[in-house]
């Protein structure tokens, strides 16, 4: 880690690492432009690329000449909305995970770990089949709620002040498997709602408009203040909990901040799109290669990088099956799924 041991002379200590070498942050800080370059190429690529193959001209005209074409529609109120509410989910997921692994001191933790993707899946699949809500401002409601219950009740199972990252990933697990247990019965029970609860659990941004873009952004915005304001916290947690206690960090104090976050973020994004998987995983886990072990770089990188991962899974599941396309909840598992079963090969040989 780059917080070194606290020193011996009197004073108040530190809790951020000391400033690395100028050679490595100018390396970070060049990575971390050249992955905004990337992202920014991505969502001309989203606008420009769809279902419906198009002329470029088209949807430069789309954009800044609409006159209310069938093509102008389709870059103006489908395509735009669609871009910007991955870019904001993405980067959601992306710092989500980047916390939980943080959190947990396990990096191969996402957001669905301490189960508040399943307490959000779980309101919305109850809203949808019960209530017979039909509209984003009703599922973010209700996501929202079932994601701070799921997150209240994992912090007092695994130990409340006394918690720590084992009990709490434990008590998330557990949550997790009974909640998409639940999620999966309503879907088998109630046949007149399993169209909706369907597409929505797949995890989709076809959808998207920009009064769901309007609606989602503020708390997405507020979880990922959050996030930043306690990264200098989760780099003495990352390191024990003593050392932590030593270095300054008010270690309650920065697990409920960090569980408010992830829950702001999931919930949103859950709502929004449905549980996407495997984003919040991979995503943390690969920018610590590239950054190191310091969460005020990790949290950047993810929140850029995440929506990269999400946008290039949502243009290939737009073109491999033309005229239709293929969720990108669907590309994301399928990508997930080999680079997380590499990941834990990794892991399992270096302790070799």
């Amino acid at each position: 880690m780059l917080v070194e041991s606290p020193p011996e002379q009197s004073g108040t200590p530190a809790v951020s690492a000391p400033p690395p070498p100028r050679g490595r942050s100018a390396v970070r800080g060049t990575g971390l432009v050249l992955a905004v370059v990337l992202l920014a190429a991505l969502c001309v690529a989203s606008v420009a690329v769809g279902a419906k193959s198009m002329p470029i001209g088209h949807v430069w005209h789309g954009l800044f000449e609409s006159t209310g074409t069938r093509d102008d529609v389709i870059v103006s109120d489908v395509r735009v909305p669609r871009t910007v509410l991955g870019l904001l989910v993405g980067a959601a997921l992306g710092l989500a995970g980047a916390v939980m692994q943080a959190l947990t001191r396990n990096p191969l933790a996402e957001p669905g770990l301490l189960g508040v993707n399943a307490g959000a899946a779980a309101a919305v699949v109850s809203a949808i089949s019960f209530l017979g809500v039909s509209s984003f401002t009703g599922y973010v409601w209700f996501a929202f709620l079932g994601a701070a219950v799921v997150s209240a009740a994992v912090y007092v199972l695994g130990g409340s002040r006394g918690a720590t990252p084992v009990r709490i990933t434990l008590a998330g697990t557990a949550a997790g498997a009974v909640l998409y247990g639940y999620v999966n019965a309503v879907e088998l029970l109630d046949s007149a709602a399993l169209d909706r609860i369907r597409f929505w659990t797949v995890g989709s941004l076809a959808s998207a408009d920009m009064s769901t873009v309007a609606k989602v952004w503020p708390f997405i915005a507020a979880g990922v203040v959050l996030s930043l304001l306690i990264a200098r916290p989760l780099n003495a947690m990352e390191m024990g909990d003593d050392t932590a206690r030593a270095l300054g960090a008010h270690l309650t104090r920065t697990r409920v901040l960090a569980m408010v976050a992830v829950t702001l973020l999931c919930g949103a994004a859950t709502a929004a799109c449905g549980p996407i998987v495997f984003v919040g995983l991979m995503v943390p886990h690969l920018v610590r290669s590239i950054t190191g072990p310091d969460m005020r770089w990790i949290l950047p990188y993810a929140a850029v990088l995440a929506p990269v991962l999400l946008l290039g899974s949502d243009v290939v599941g737009r073109v491999v099956a033309r005229p239709s396309e293929v969720q990108v909840g669907i590309v994301t598992a399928l990508i997930g799924g080999p680079v997380f079963i590499a990941l834990v090969r990794r892991r399992r040989m270096s302790k070799l």
